[in-house]
């Protein structure tokens, strides 16, 4: 962010007025006054053939002044010429050629005369020349000789044009030269060579030279070079070795000056002009120039290097650029130094030109006309166009040297002097009237004007006027008070009132009054101070990469009686406000940035009378530009420098460089990463490989992105050798079941190191110690027939080319090819409980090829009932699976098979067991609904009935059992049940029952051996005790939780367990 610095007092545009405050006051037009030149053509005016003829020259003067023209010093009659014709109420000339005529011959040099009755004014003598283009004058040139590093001048010679034309080489297919240190053009046209390399034959060479005026180009004869040397150009590692020159069998010379000749020379500049210094040198190597000024340093803010080092050039020239140059060619055999004096002349300049004299009648004054310049320059005076010495004499008139002195002047004294001051190299002519009048003072400007200022800004106000005498001038503020002058104000002697810095209490009525002794006149002006206007908010600098969006803020506070007027620049130009940008009164916003709107954005607040800016740059991050001109040197068998130019990086530093190279013989026109190198370099040793036809480019890296890729260097071929390395990812896998596909990643361009490259195979059985078989391959694969099923072999794949063999290759085991396997071994199904049942198998006895999983199926049955095939495939690895049972009847089928990448192999199916109450069950399905069967378990059911009551008679006759007098016995610490009396009826040795049935490992039923027991049946609850205190057992039937679960079926309704209890 940044705000650009007006003046300290305000606008620059005031500045300007300021500069003119202390000018001469002029005379009204509607008074009488002698002629004044105002406009006429410059001092060498050179025309177009083409166009006609204008010759300016406008002068005004009261009454107005008439003209006439010289031409050589004689008077020029255009009456007489028909083509030539003066413009209306002016004294320009016009020379009509469209009827014909040579405008050659009008050249010469012209004067122009302005008359009125008091006197006559002069132009400048000016000379009139016709642009010349003439043409080349044919010339048949033989072939230049010269041997390779000899120096060499091509001189050019052009034609003389007028003016000079402007001098270029190119060849004559129109071609421009490539210049260089080593090759350029001098000053004079000349086209000089340091140096002759064998490839400067490649072309011709013709100079061309353009005139301005006829907008032509006239072309010479072209030269052609024929160059002798010791090698031929297309030896390209000659042509970049790092000692080219000795490589080539170039004799190395110290320098020597081609231009200018000798040690010294001498050159003669006007002062103001440019002075250019020229040296140019030949040597082998070609020389560096350098230059230096004797006894001080070369002025650095005038100073600057052309061609190559090889011109010294420094503009607008003055005295104390005089002195003692030299310029130093050297290269590693030596040096040497040529010294230019330089003297500085000039052709005369101003130091005071004479000003128009206004007087009243016995008024003094005087004309100064005093100039420099070296030689020091005469100063001649005319009156009305003639010498003053041919004049007629004028008591009141005094010449002393450059000044002419007017005493008690009178009305006759009124004329047009002329100061001529001139020496060798030019002269200056100026004009100036005496005027001698009686006027009143006038006011010149418009009455009670409104100026409307800025607060704390320097300001003027204007009273112009006229009167002879000269009047003199006061202002006042509101009509009152004393004078202004002095303090923050100051009066000018053109009457203008400066107020140093504005104030709000400086608002009001200001009046100028002018005097002499012929009366006065007065003027006022009102004014009125307004805030200044300020930008509060300003842009800041911004960097965006592109697509984004970017605003740029600019809030401005102004006078509210003022208009505001918010605009925008972009690199100080108008901004166009397209699509992509939208303008609000305090913000610019940018959508979509793109590259070209990159550049500084000024931010202008104006009003009618102030303005505020300030600046803001915007940053828009691009892709970097491609490198360009890329050079091999430094060339060896195995690596190359690479040198490149970087292109501009687009506001974001480049990161890196990436190398990629090309060859034409395994991939042409494919490119290949070859090496990376950091954004700061810009050049790089690339290692190379043997027998590649290399060709380079380089490309750009920044945040981002990339460049385009450079244009690509010059090929350059390396020698060839045997290979260094094999291929890799050697493999050997079977397509089918009897063979074996051997392939490999052919080798690149880089590592072929020479011609036909090919491949040796040699492959054996693994461990038989058979002889190798081999076969050369010239592609990337060779398939091995008639092969076991699955067998490992041992594979070498080496390269080989026209210079000998690569190395000893690794030896790779590979497989022929895969069959289906055989039925994984010992399938076994088990069930561990009536959830889940577990499967294990082991792997095939004959896997015919690497396994790549198991497949099961398997499904759900129930007698007929099949339910659902369920599918698992598994990894090799796994040898295990648990099936969850879906109830606790139905059984399970399973198929299960090994897979390779054939396919699945042979299957092998078994079965899970039946549940334990299978038969039962089924069974039982099957005879429920049988009317026997219902009537059967009838007199079962009654049978027990009776059988329960005879139990319960007999129990309750048995005998009373003793107990202990509660209340006179306490039981001691061994009895169990101390606190109701009772006890454990139970015997240790005797164990529950654990059902009525228990289901062996193959499935029966077998019978417990005892069905009865006192603790079964006294488990169920608390003994209870009758009248007489004996202890009555319940017999209850224990059931096993398990076995009921498990059988479906409990002890306590069977009719055996019954009538074993009765006996």
């Amino acid at each position: 962010m940044a705000r650009p610095q007006p003046p300290p007092w305000g606008h620059a545009a005031f500045l300007l007025c300021l500069l003119g405050i202390g000018r001469a006051i002029e005379i009204p037009m509607d008074l009488p006054q002698p002629p004044t030149i105002t406009k006429q053509s410059v001092k060498d005016h050179i025309v177009d053939p083409r166009d006609n003829i204008l010759i300016e020259c406008e002068a005004k003067g009261n009454p107005a002044p008439s003209f006439h023209w010289t031409r050589n010093s004689r008077f020029f009659n255009v009456a007489k010429d028909p083509r030539v014709s003066m413009r209306r109420r002016s004294g320009t000339l016009v020379i009509d050629f469209r009827s014909g005529g040579r405008p050659e011959e009008y050249e010469g040099e012209y004067q122009c005369f302005a008359r009125n009755k008091f006197g006559t004014a002069l132009s400048n003598r000016i000379r009139l020349q016709v642009s010349k283009s003439p043409l080349w004058p044919k010339e048949n040139l033989d072939p230049v000789v010269v041997q390779e590093g000899a120096p060499l001048t091509l001189q050019c010679n052009p034609p003389p044009g007028l003016p000079s034309p402007v001098i270029f080489w190119m060849s004559s297919s129109m071609e421009p030269i490539t210049q260089d240190k080593r090759v350029s053009q001098g000053h004079n046209g000349d086209l000089y060579f340091s140096n002759v390399l064998v490839q400067d034959m490649q072309t011709d060479y013709s100079c061309n030279a353009r005139f301005h005026f006829t907008h032509t180009i006239q072309q010479k004869n072209p030269f052609t070079l024929k160059v002798l040397t010791n090698h031929p150009y297309n030896d390209s590692s000659l042509r970049n070795h790092p000692d080219m020159y000795s490589a080539r069998g170039v004799a190395e010379r110290t320098p020597s000056f081609m231009y200018p000749q000798g040690t010294s020379s001498s050159q003669m500049v006007l002062r103001g002009t440019d002075l250019l210094l020229e040296c140019i040198a030949s040597g082998v190597p070609t020389p560096d120039i350098a230059w230096y000024k004797k006894g001080g340093d070369l002025p650095s803010d005038k100073a600057k290097f052309e061609n190559f080092n090889k011109a010294l050039r420094i503009t607008s020239v003055s005295e104390e650029d005089s002195g003692e140059y030299f310029c130093l060619a050297s290269n590693k055999m030596g040096s040497i130094r040529h010294t230019i004096s330089v003297r500085v002349k000039a052709a005369p300049y101003w130091l005071e030109e004479p000003k128009n004299l206004i007087l009243a009648p016995g008024e003094d004054g005087r004309l100064v006309c005093r100039a420099n310049g070296n030689p020091k320059p005469t100063v001649q005076w005319m009156v009305n166009g003639e010498p003053l010495q041919s004049a007629p004499p004028n008591p009141n008139r005094e010449v002393a040297g450059d000044t002419i002195i007017f005493r008690d002047t009178q009305i006759s004294s009124r004329a047009v002097y002329q100061c001529n001051t001139s020496n060798e190299h030019g002269y200056l002519l100026a004009n100036a009237f005496v005027s001698v009048l009686d006027v009143p003072p006038r006011m010149l400007s418009p009455r009670n004007q409104l100026i409307r200022v800025i607060l704390y800004n320097r300001t003027r106000l204007d009273c112009p006027f006229f009167g002879s005498p000269i009047p003199t001038l006061r202002w006042f503020k509101n009509g009152q008070g004393s004078n202004l002058d002095g303090g923050n104000y100051h009066v000018y002697e053109n009457g203008s009132l400066e107020i140093k810095m504005i104030r709000k209490e400086d608002q009001g009525i200001y009046t100028c009054v002018a005097t002499n002794i012929l009366g006065k006149a007065e003027n006022q002006v009102r004014l009125e101070v307004k805030d200044p206007t300020r930008i509060f908010r300003m842009p800041e600098d911004q960097t965006a990469k592109r697509g984004t969006t970017v605003q740029l803020e600019c809030r401005v506070k102004h006078d509210p009686s003022l208009k505001l007027t918010v605009s925008w620049l972009k690199d100080d130009e108008p901004l166009y406000i397209g699509n992509r940008m939208k303008k609000e009164d305090d913000s610019l916003t940018i959508f979509g940035v793109a590259e070209r709107d990159h550049g500084s954005y000024t931010c202008i607040a104006s009003t009618e009378l102030d303005q505020d800016l300030a600046k803001a740059y915007l940053t828009v991050l691009g892709r970097p530009d491609r490198p360009r001109d890329l050079e091999l040197t430094d060339l060896a068998e195995r690596n190359v420098r690479l040198t490149w130019i970087p292109g501009d990086d687009n506001n974001s530093p480049i990161t890196e460089y990436v190398v990629q190279f090309e060859e034409d013989q395994f991939q042409p026109g494919v490119w290949h990463d070859h090496s990376k190198f950091p954004g700061g370099v810009n050049s790089g040793v690339l290692q190379l490989s043997p027998y590649v036809n290399y060709q380079f480019r380089v490309i750009a890296v920044n945040e981002v992105g990339s460049s385009h890729p450079s244009l690509p260097s010059e090929r350059y071929r390396t020698s060839g050798a045997p290979p260094e390395s094999n291929p890799g990812d050697v493999k050997g896998e079977g397509t089918r079941k009897n063979n074996m596909e051997i392939t490999w990643t052919p080798m690149n361009a880089t590592s072929a190191f020479g011609p036909n490259l090919r491949y040796i195979v040699r492959w054996r059985r693994r461990e038989t110690r058979e002889t190798w078989n081999n076969v050369t391959v010239w592609g990337s694969r060779y398939v091995v027939g008639q092969t076991p099923v699955y067998v490992p072999y041992e594979i070498r794949v080496q390269a080989e080319n026209d210079f000998g063999k690569g190395p000893e290759p690794d030896t790779v085991i590979g497989y022929s090819g895969e069959d289906l396997p055989s039925a994984p071994r010992r399938f076994r199904v088990r069930q561990p409980n009536l959830q889940t049942i577990t499967l294990e198998w082991d792997h095939p006895e004959h896997p015919n090829g690497i396994l790549t999983g198991y497949s099961l199926r398997y499904a759900a049955f129930n007698g007929t009932k099949v339910g659902k095939q369920m599918v698992e495939n598994f990894s090799p690895n796994d040898t295990k699976f648990t099936v969850q049972r879906a109830d606790h009847v139905s059984r399970y089928r399973f198929t299960l098979s090994a897979r390779t990448q054939v396919g699945a192999g042979e299957a092998v199916t078994e079965e899970s067991p039946a549940p334990p109450n299978e038969a039962y069950t089924n069974n039982q399905a099957d005879i429920a609904t049988q009317g026997w069967f219902i009537g059967l378990m009838c007199a079962i059911a009654l049978l027990v009935l009776i059988l329960l009551i005879v139990c319960f008679i007999k129990r309750s006759r048995g005998g009373k059992y003793p107990v202990r007098e509660k209340k006179d016995v306490p039981l001691g610490p061994e009895d169990p049940k101390e606190e109701d009396g009772s006890f454990d009826y139970s015997d240790e040795d005797n164990k529950p029952l654990q059902g009525g049935s228990q289901t062996s490992l193959d499935g029966t039923i077998k019978q417990q051996e005892s069905d009865d027991s006192l603790v079964d049946y006294g488990e169920g609850g608390e003994g209870q005790f009758n009248e007489d205190g004996s202890f009555i057992g319940q017999y209850t039937v224990k059931k096993d939780k398990e076995e009921t679960e498990g059988n479906e079926s409990s002890e306590a309704t069977s009719p055996v367990n019954a009538i074993y209890s009765l006996a």
